[in-house]
């Protein structure tokens, strides 16, 4: 399944996971997605592993991260790479947004 080949950000609208912690789903087919996630202050992304590469970039605030046994404090303008069944996860410090890139995309997320 593709999605469209536009997504227009006041026409996308934020799926609330619960816990402070939202997102969207922008363009994807079977092989790549690109997820937004919002959080606020003291919102917690659980540890968790998934077998998709994820690439992310921090768009604003503040987050303590967590890849395997690493944990380092980033921020506006950092990223990170998840390899496959990396365990991973995140404290956010400052409210903030998250855009994560998946290969392949997750088929979990699309309802």
């Amino acid at each position: 399944m593709q999605s469209e080949l536009f997504q227009i950000e006041t026409e996308t609208t934020w799926e609330d996971l619960g816990n402070g912690v939202q997102r969207k789903i922008y363009g994807h087919d079977d092989q790549i997605m690109l997820v937004k996630a919002k959080f606020e202050a003291g919102a917690i992304g659980p540890l968790h592993e998934h077998y998709h590469v994820q690439v992310t970039y921090v768009e604003s605030g503040v987050f303590e991260m967590t890849i395997g046994d690493e944990k380092k404090i980033i921020r506006k303008g950092d990223g990170y790479y998840v390899p496959p069944h990396a365990v991973h996860g995140c404290v956010c410090i400052e409210p903030g947004i998250l855009i994560d890139v998946f290969a392949p995309h997750r088929e979990d997320f699309i309802k």
